[in-house]
């Protein structure tokens, strides 16, 4: 368990270094299929479903919203 939690930490330390220089459409492409991902395979698992399924699913679904969002608010502070 203590290996599965170290190399969760490291891949969001790595992700979160690789974001500076995204648009802001990017990020939230990124950040929405990373909450998704997490929520889909919650509910997934909590539902008796396949958690790998849940994931794929709320990883599109959080990546087309958070990219639609991060669009928005990049065209909103343009100036």
């Amino acid at each position: 368990m203590k290996k599965i939690i170290a190399t969760f930490a490291l891949v969001l330390t790595l992700a979160g270094a690789g974001c500076t220089n995204m648009s802001s459409t990017q990020q939230g492409v990124a950040s929405g299929a990373a909450l998704g991902a997490l929520g889909g395979a919650g509910i997934a698992a909590i539902s008796g479903g396949a958690a790998g399924w849940g994931a794929l699913a709320g990883a599109g679904a959080g990546a087309l919203a958070g990219g639609i969002i991060g669009r928005d608010q990049q065209n909103r502070y343009r100036y």
